[in-house]
């Protein structure tokens, strides 16, 4: 594996559209430099970038894009991730290909809701899907469990163990459902040395010194602190998008190691209660409201693909004057010039 999946920050990156819906790559190449010199790795076609309204050659597009901002930027060195999940594993398994094929480093395959109480009703079914693509995959897969994008199914802990278990190339899993619990169960599983020399990945784990045996990511930067503690490698959050320093900042303490009495702990608190309370207005603004912001920070485009519609006008003056934006968007500044 050329790039291995390091622990930090991940940025889940907006598709941006022109006024006829066709992409902005410009836009794109330029946001994708903005939060990976932040020290932030990007995430392309995820469901902050509409993968559902995207085309294969649109996320191929993305992909291109996202590497060559990277490499222009000196960042040769961080992976891409890529969104595969589709409606079938037929059509995941092709997306997973042509996204290796593109330049990304690991894609992330998250469970097809159209057919939710189907799958619901039959686990194996379940666990086959993303162990099918795992092994079809050139590039190693995240498994992806978000139940509020995907017609309510949950993966379990036991599921997300046994598909580690039953393939060799599933690299880590991104789990935006909250459950720190759950995040406790499975490091404790796959941390364990008993489990990792009987379940080997395809790659050589810490023969570079940065692979990891499997990453669980938290899909909500707004219990960093706390998922941390349990064994979190990281998050995956929409706020870097705007405030990408603070967030960094904030897993860079965290992670430190340092004694709940140090200076550095009650400092990881502080930022860890304003990233909360802004994640929280950033979760009721959704990636519209996001993409309004970014539009008043950088000029990008505002536009959704239909049926979505961006931030009504309505609204916009209580999103810019939000107390808890205003906040980080202060400290953002702080740590620019610092």
């Amino acid at each position: 594996m050329a790039r291995p999946l390091p622990r930090g920050i991940y940025t889940p990156l907006p598709t941006f559209f022109h006024d006829d819906e066709e992409l902005d790559l410009e836009a794109f190449h330029a946001h994708v430099k903005y939060t990976a010199e932040a020290g932030t790795f990007p995430v392309t076609a995820g469901s902050a970038g509409e993968a559902a309204h995207l085309t294969h050659d649109e996320r191929i597009a993305l992909i291109k894009t996202a590497r060559a901002a990277l490499d222009s930027s000196n960042l040769t060195h961080f992976p891409i991730i890529a969104g595969a999940g589709a409606a079938s594993t037929r059509e995941s398994i092709i997306l997973a290909k042509q996204a290796a094929a593109a330049g990304a480093d690991f894609v992330m395959v998250i469970p097809p809701g159209y057919y939710a109480s189907t799958l619901v009703a039959n686990r194996a079914s379940l666990i086959d899907f993303f162990v099918d693509i795992a092994e079809a995959s050139p590039v190693p897969i995240i498994v992806y469990n978000f139940p509020g994008v995907s017609g309510g199914i949950d993966l379990d802990s036991d599921m997300v163990v046994e598909i580690v278990k039953r393939s060799p190339n599933v690299a880590g899993a991104k789990l935006t459902c909250a459950s720190v619990g759950k995040i406790t169960r499975i490091t404790a599983a796959v941390d364990d040395p008993a489990f990792q020399v009987k379940y080997p990945r395809k790659w050589d784990v810490g023969k570079d010194g940065a692979s990891a045996y499997f990453q669980v990511i938290d899909g909500y930067i707004d219990i960093l602190l706390p998922s941390i503690a349990s064994g979190a490698a990281g998050a995956i959050s929409g706020l870097p998008n705007f405030a990408p320093r603070v967030c960094v900042k904030l897993w860079e303490l965290a992670s430190s190691g340092s004694a709940p009495s140090s200076d550095e702990y009650r400092e990881a608190r502080r930022l860890q209660n304003l990233i909360a309370q802004t994640d929280g207005f950033a979760q009721k603004i959704g990636f519209s409201g996001t993409k309004f912001l970014l539009n008043q920070q950088f000029g990008y485009s505002k536009m959704l693909r239909r049926p979505l519609v961006p931030t009504p006008e309505t609204k916009t003056k209580e999103i810019l004057e939000n107390e808890w934006y205003l906040a980080i968007m202060a400290e953002e500044k702080k740590l620019v010039s610092s």
